[in-house]
């Protein structure tokens, strides 16, 4: 069933936003520190069978210079530098194996793909990079309450900037357009794209589907579905640490870097979604700040959103935005 408001209401959403004061010193130094940290990515050929795409096991400096793992899939044969599509992937995934990324290469684009740090154990997508946890304290099972007590410590400030890495990564390869990139993602990916959207300049579009991390303080009133449900269940615990989690969660949330974002935009929304409830998808749209966006409404679908059917709108958003030099 509809799980949220209805349609007309949704596209008026624009709720004030929760946002720190230092929120963009905050974002500057630490990726400016990581910048510092890093180190020149490697990518190692990799045979995974296949005739008519080149494979590139990556390793990247993230957070801090951590390394993180990627794949690099680039259609054999073809003329560069190719324009790239950076994708995140969706919670509890990893960058599994390079056969289970073959639409971009296909449409004719390198395709960065990033691990993401601790997790890949979910069922579905295995993961390769370990997260040398900061955090410390107590947490619920997951990733959504690791060093939730302070921003410096929260395990989104290392996601976040290992993606914005990524980027800097893909860019820095002989056979990508570092004019043009776009970044795209799911669930958890669609959220690490929008962060992404509003730390990195010059990026020629973005495409969050259904995304998470968003509006987080609704998300946990309106939803019982995990991974919200993880914030939930910490604060059932931690009475006292309601303001203090949420304080430290508006440096992560989805609508104040949509806010930040000037690249176009091509979101992805279903009505029926109860683990990234639509309203808290819409609140980053409607504050998303690039008058070129767009949003596509899946009516009867959950959150497995429009899935072949996006992947089609996305190809087709991307060859315009993606074409020329």
């Amino acid at each position: 069933m509809l799980i949220d408001w209805p349609l007309d209401r949704l596209r008026e959403y624009r709720p004030a936003r929760d946002e720190p004061a230092d929120f963009d010193d905050f974002w500057a130094e630490t990726l400016s520190r990581s910048r510092a940290a890093g180190w020149d990515a490697t990518f190692e050929p990799h045979d995974a069978g296949l005739s008519l795409v080149d494979v590139f096991d990556v390793t990247f400096a993230g957070y801090a210079g951590h390394p993180v793992r990627g794949w690099l899939v680039l259609p054999r044969g073809a003329d560069g530098p190719l324009p790239c599509v950076v994708e995140y992937i969706g919670y509890g995934g990893g960058r599994g194996l390079p056969i289970e990324w073959l639409l971009w290469a296909n449409a004719g684009y390198a395709h960065f793909v990033m691990d993401t740090r601790g997790q890949g154990s979910g069922g579905y997508l295995t993961g390769d990079t370990p997260d040398p946890d900061e955090a410390g304290g107590p947490q619920t099972p997951g990733f959504m309450t690791r060093g939730i007590t302070d921003p410096q410590r929260y395990y989104y400030r290392r996601v976040f900037t290992d993606a914005v890495r990524a980027v800097d990564a893909a860019r820095a390869h002989p056979r990508v357009d570092a004019a043009r990139v776009a970044v795209t993602g799911g669930s958890q990916g669609g959220g690490i794209s929008l962060a992404v959207s509003g730390l990195v300049e010059g990026l020629r579009a973005v495409a969050p589907d259904v995304p998470f991390l968003c509006q987080y303080r609704r998300a946990t009133e309106i939803t019982d579905e995990r991974p919200y449900q993880e914030l939930v269940t910490y604060l059932k615990t931690h009475r006292d640490h309601v303001e203090q989690a949420f304080t430290t969660l508006s440096y992560f949330d989805g609508v104040n870097f949509a806010a930040r974002a000037t690249a176009p935009a091509l979101f992805s929304v279903a009505l029926m979604d109860a683990v990234c409830p639509p309203s808290t998808v819409f609140a980053a749209y409607n504050h998303y700040a690039a008058a070129d966006k767009d949003i596509t409404v899946w009516p009867y679908n959950g959150h497995e959103g429009g899935q072949a059917f996006q992947a089609t709108a996305k190809l087709a958003f991307l060859r315009e935005r993606l074409a020329g030099g």
